[in-house]
């Protein structure tokens, strides 16, 4: 990557909570990688304004006019669960991300998917060969983008699924803490053996510089990735770094306690530092990107 031209990496979902605290941390933590930030709509200077469903001009304009063809793209943009929304345009925007790819040359995709696509409690950390069971629409709809890349990987574009866990300062569980705000209580659940909720995080620095090493990376990456800290943490640990005051109450018929990813695959490709896993570092990252 020592061509000027193949030396920025296009985010799509800049606008996102977590594509914000991507944006603020990169280039401290990212040297020699620039980043161009993608929006719907009017686009800050600096940044590229184009809908991907729209079809590839504003992108194929952009290289155009700065002689820049970006190594790769980094696709968050997508649609998250919440009332009224339609799931199903998760893989009409993958599929327009994609084809935008090939147009413009682009060789690597590095397609934002989730954990979601497991599905519930599976005693063991998930890992990338688990049969897909998502008990919810949101991981269907994952699901279904992930399976609408193969036309586009038998053409020869490098796609990564990434099966995403859950990023700090993204989640409900920090979001709560600031809502409660000082002296506020957050709520998590109990189960049997008097333990909480385990789950996999990452903190936005350590996501930002995991992408850059797959941006960079020389061969293929393989086609799914669960993308996460090598260990995962308990609910309670997180919120008592934040500072939150914690209450308890029984988990409720249906609720998941150890929902985990098997990061071995991406440690291979990734050097973590020590201090990445633990809940500490996850918060600090998570305030110094400045996204409340």
């Amino acid at each position: 990557m020592t061509d000027k031209a193949d030396t920025s990496i296009l985010l799509t979902g800049a606008s996102g909570r977590v594509g914000r605290m991507l944006c603020a941390c990169w280039q401290d933590v990212v040297p020699g990688l620039a980043l161009l930030p993608q929006y719907r709509r009017a686009a800050p200077q600096g940044a590229l304004a184009w809908n991907p469903l729209d079809g590839p001009g504003a992108l194929l304009d952009h290289i155009a006019e700065t002689g820049r063809r970006p190594a790769a793209i980094v696709a968050l943009a997508g649609i998250t669960p919440g009332p009224g929304r339609d799931l199903s345009l998760n893989t009409a925007l993958a599929e327009a991300t994609l084809d935008a790819s090939v147009a413009a040359g682009v060789p690597r995709v590095l397609l934002a998917s989730s954990s979601a696509v497991y599905g519930g409690d599976g005693g063991a950390p998930f890992g990338e060969d688990a049969p897909p069971a998502p008990v919810n629409a949101y991981g269907t709809a994952k699901q279904e983008m992930e399976a609408a890349c193969a036309p586009w990987r038998a053409r020869g574009l490098d796609i990564c699924a990434m099966r995403i866990g859950n990023v700090a300062g993204a989640d409900a569980l920090l979001r709560n803490a600031v809502r409660a705000g000082p002296g506020g209580a957050v709520v998590i659940d109990r189960f049997a053996d008097g333990g909480g909720p385990v789950r996999s995080y990452i903190g936005p620095t350590t996501l930002a510089m995991v992408l850059a090493t797959l941006c960079r990376h020389p061969g293929p990456l393989p086609r799914v990735l669960n993308i996460a800290a090598p260990r995962p943490v308990t609910m309670t640990a997180l919120a008592k770094a934040a500072g939150a005051r914690i209450e308890t109450r029984p988990a409720p018929q249906g609720a998941h306690q150890h929902i985990t990813l098997d990061c071995r695959r991406l440690a291979a490709l990734h050097r973590f530092a020590p201090g990445d896993s633990t809940p500490a570092e996850m918060v600090r990252q998570w305030r110094a990107a400045g996204v409340a």
